[in-house]
């Protein structure tokens, strides 16, 4: 039997030891059966996601599916079938496969058309070449543009597409190092970090903040020009820090490189419709407020304008990251069965938040969201997280001092970004790990230095907010 195999089996057998249990000998009074069901649901996935015995994609639809089997309103007649006062609700079903398609996947789709067109266009290649051109041959500086571009990119554009184009590009670049030169090393990690910390700058930067956004509603609502406003000069302190990190750890001996970029902007009538559709669309992402649209609805735009134009094909269509729609809708549906089923608010009362600090709160969930993202996907720490936490910034009253649960649950986002020390950690640290330039170790030794200037960093940034009333 195959690791992967025991691995499931194992996960399987902890899910279902939780529904056999007797509820009386859970910490949880009145625990009822939907609740405990809910509970199995979320052990399963988590012990899935972390173990990877299957695909985390897969984690996500299978939860979908038993949660529709199990705890909805079109489930197994004999599962579902009222047991008396302490069943619980049921979940409509149309809420559960409505996650497929919730208004953060056409957010995603909608960022996933804008960079195969700009790729399939070459508006990323002709942006690097313009930008960098500024930064000189002194390897200090072309690593900052390179980081710089990266960043930028990394905002609009998934940060696993963003780290491939860029490992293409640094590629003649790391062949003018001598094979001893340190440089190599901060090179080549400089990417991967520059990639996972500028999917921060925006909503659709990173699958942590587009499911961060399915929790701030209402009058916790952030907009996609507000969250720039904090997440953009947040990305450029901590990319900061990220390029003297690496300069400090692994100093370049070279004075000079030859930056070559092939590639240039395409002139044809679709790359132009490209050129404008791109501007436009973050223009009208960063004014919502003028126009009144949301981020949503923006997204959706550069797909029908795109697909109308012929400019993304059929077979496009099949190169797209459709396993990442998955795992997001996986971890919608995750926080929806916590939600409705009444188990977050469950767990959140039977703890006493209101003896800790607030401070202290806020400490633990971001300390505990950095830990958990490095060990498995920031998504699936976002998925497990984030309703956990949005029920105790609402129910804990000394928290409102701080920001209430829209503090929170930033706090709790932004923290689930920095779990970069491992080459597990993020597609992109594994992009970088297989090109052989770098260790484990030299990934490790910038990466939790970061995550804890990072942690810091949110502190004070929340910190900040909550003075200028933002929170």
């Amino acid at each position: 039997m195959t690791s992967q195999a025991k691995n499931f089996i194992l996960s399987l057998v902890v899910a279902i030891a939780i529904v056999l249990i007797p509820s009386q000998y859970f910490p949880l009074a009145q625990l009822s059966v939907i609740e405990q069901r809910v509970m199995a649901l979320f052990v399963f996935a988590a012990m899935l996601w972390v173990l990877e015995p299957i695909p985390i994609y897969a984690t996500s639809i299978l939860i979908i599916v038993l949660e529709l089997l199990t705890i909805s309103t079109s489930g197994i007649n004999v599962l579902i079938d009222n047991q008396g006062d302490h069943f619980g609700e049921l979940i409509a079903y149309k809420d559960i496969m409505g996650t497929f398609a919730s208004p953060i996947i056409l957010l995603f789709l909608g960022g996933f058309f804008l960079a195969m067109a700009s790729t399939k266009y070459r508006l990323d290649q002709g942006l690097a070449k313009v930008l960098l051109k500024p930064f000189g041959t002194r390897p200090k500086m072309i690593m900052l543009g390179l980081m710089i571009i990266t960043a930028v990119f990394s905002m609009f554009m998934s940060n696993t597409a963003t780290t491939a184009m860029m490992l293409a590009i640094l590629a003649p670049v790391l062949t003018c190092f001598d094979e001893k030169d340190p440089g190599r090393i901060a090179f080549a990690l400089s990417i991967p970090f520059a990639a996972n910390i500028g999917g921060i700058g925006t909503p659709i930067g990173t699958p942590p903040n587009a499911l961060a956004l399915k929790y701030l509603t209402g009058e916790n609502n952030i907009g996609f020009g507000e969250w720039m406003a904090f997440g953009v000069p947040f990305v450029i302190v901590l990319l900061a820090v990220a390029w003297f990190l690496l300069l400090k750890f692994f100093p370049p001996k070279a004075e000079h490189l030859a930056l070559e970029i092939k590639g240039k902007f395409m002139t044809s009538r679709k790359a132009i419709i490209v050129y404008v559709t791109f501007g436009l669309t973050i223009l009208l992402w960063l004014f919502d407020f003028v126009h009144g649209m949301n981020s949503y609805t923006v997204a959706m735009i550069p797909v029908a304008v795109f697909l109308a134009f012929g400019i993304i094909t059929k077979e496009d269509l099949k190169k797209m990251s459709w396993d990442v729609l998955w795992l997001v809708s996986g971890g919608i549906a995750l926080g929806l069965g916590l939600e409705k089923s009444g188990l977050a608010a469950h767990l959140v009362n039977s703890i006493p938040f209101d003896q800790y600090a607030p401070v202290l709160i806020v400490a633990m969930a971001a300390i505990l969201a950095t830990i958990m993202a490095n060990f498995m996907s920031n998504t699936a720490t976002a998925n497990l997280l984030l309703p956990i936490i949005t029920a105790v910034g609402v129910s804990v009253m000394s928290l409102e001092a701080l920001g209430g649960a829209k503090m929170l649950i930033l706090a709790t986002t932004l923290a689930a970004s920095l779990g970069m020390s491992l080459p597990i950690s993020t597609p992109p640290n594994a992009l970088a790990h297989a090109t052989g330039m770098i260790e484990s170790r030299h990934m490790s030794k910038v990466g939790v230095t970061l995550a804890i200037v990072g942690l810091v960093l949110i502190g004070i940034l929340m910190y900040v907010l909550n003075k200028v009333n933002f929170l």
